[in-house]
C-alpha cells in the first residue's frame, strides 16, 4: 500500500495479498461483520468469523472483554501472540476497524485490514467458502491486562479534552450531528435523551475515507483534504473521535493513526449513548 500514501503502508493489505496467503500458518483471517448472516453464506476461505457482540463484549458488564477471556477467543479462532490477523467484513470494513480496534486494547498490533473488505472480494469474483474452519496450529495466548489508555477515551477524559480545548471529531451523519436526528436512519434508538453533538466537535462523516464504489480506502492525499484542509486537523493533534457506540469511530481512528499516522488518536466508544444521556455534559446544535 506504498502507492497510496499511507504513514503505516502495513497496516492495509490488498485482496491479491490476502489470496496469496490463504495457506499460511502464520496469518489468521478474521470476518467481522454488522449482518451477522453474511459469515454462513460464504466467506474468504480460511476465514474465522468474530462477532462484535457475542465475542468482543463482556456478557454482563458493559464493557470489552477481559484478558482471560481474550484469550480464549484467541486461543479458540487459532490466534497465536505472533499470528498476523487481517481483518476484513462488510460496510467497507466498518467493523472490522472495531475488531481491530478491540484486539489493540490488548496490545495486538500484528495485524492489517484487507482493503475493500468483502464488498472488493466478491466484485473480483473471489473464491467463497461456507467451512468453519478449526484452529491452524494448536495455541495457548497469553495476553495482558488491557491497556485501555492508549487507544480509548472515557467520558472523564472528554471532559478534560473540552477544558483543553483539543479537537473532537464525530463521525455521525449530518442529521445526528446537527440535532434533526436521534440516531442513524435504519439503526435503533439506543437510548438517548439528547441530540446534537459534544460542544465544539466537527463532523466527519466516517464514510467520506472509504471510496463507494468497491470500499477500499481514500489514497493518504485525499484524505489529508478531508480531515486538514477541509477541518483543520493536524498530524500534532491529540484527537478523541466518537460516534453513536464507538463503532464508526473505529473506523476514523484506523484512518487517523495508521494511514495519516496521527500518534495521538482516542476512540470513544461511550460516544453519544453515553454522552447524551450524560447530566451537565455540554452539546450543541
Amino acid at each position: 500500500m506504498a502507492d497510496k500514501g499511507y504513514a503505516y503502508a502495513d497496516k492495509v493489505v490488498t485482496t491479491d495479498w490476502v489470496a496469496a496467503h490463504l495457506n499460511d500458518e502464520k496469518v489468521r483471517i478474521v470476518e467481522s461483520d454488522e449482518d451477522v448472516l453474511l459469515y454462513s453464506r460464504g466467506h474468504v476461505p480460511g476465514a474465522v468469523n468474530i462477532d462484535w457482540v457475542a465475542d468482543l463484549n463482556d456478557p454482563v458488564v458493559r464493557d470489552y472483554l477481559d484478558h482471560e477471556q481474550f484469550e480464549r477467543l484467541m486461543t479458540k479462532n487459532g490466534i497465536a501472540n505472533d499470528t498476523k490477523v487481517i481483518f476484513y467484513g462488510d460496510k467497507n470494513n466498518w467493523w472490522a476497524c472495531y475488531a481491530l480496534w478491540v484486539f489493540e486494547l490488548f496490545g495486538h498490533t500484528n495485524s492489517a485490514i484487507m482493503d475493500g473488505g468483502r464488498l472488493k472480494w466478491e466484485q473480483e469474483g473471489r473464491p467463497m467458502s461456507r467451512e468453519v474452519p478449526g484452529s491452524q496450529r494448536p495455541v495457548q495466548y497469553q495476553a495482558p491486562e488491557r491497556a485501555d489508555y492508549r487507544i480509548r477515551a472515557f467520558r472523564d477524559d472528554v471532559m478534560k479534552h473540552l477544558q483543553a480545548g483539543y479537537p473532537l471529531v464525530d463521525v455521525r451523519s449530518p442529521g445526528e450531528y446537527n440535532g434533526e436526528l436521534f440516531h442513524m436512519e435504519g439503526y435503533p434508538q439506543e437510548g438517548s435523551l439528547r441530540t446534537g453533538h459534544i460542544k465544539g466537535a466537527v463532523n466527519v462523516p466516517w464514510a467520506k475515507a472509504a471510496k463507494a464504489e468497491d470500499g477500499t480506502f481514500k489514497t493518504a492525499e485525499e484524505l489529508r483534504h478531508i480531515y486538514e484542509a477541509g477541518q483543520g486537523l493536524q498530524p500534532t493533534d491529540n484527537v478523541i473521535a466518537y460516534c453513536r457506540i464507538g463503532e464508526r469511530s473505529s473506523h476514523t481512528w484506523f484512518v487517523l493513526k495508521y494511514l495519516l499516522g496521527y500518534p495521538n488518536v482516542r476512540n470513544y466508544d461511550g460516544s453519544w449513548t453515553e454522552w447524551g444521556n450524560l447530566v451537565g455534559a455540554p452539546i450543541e446544535k
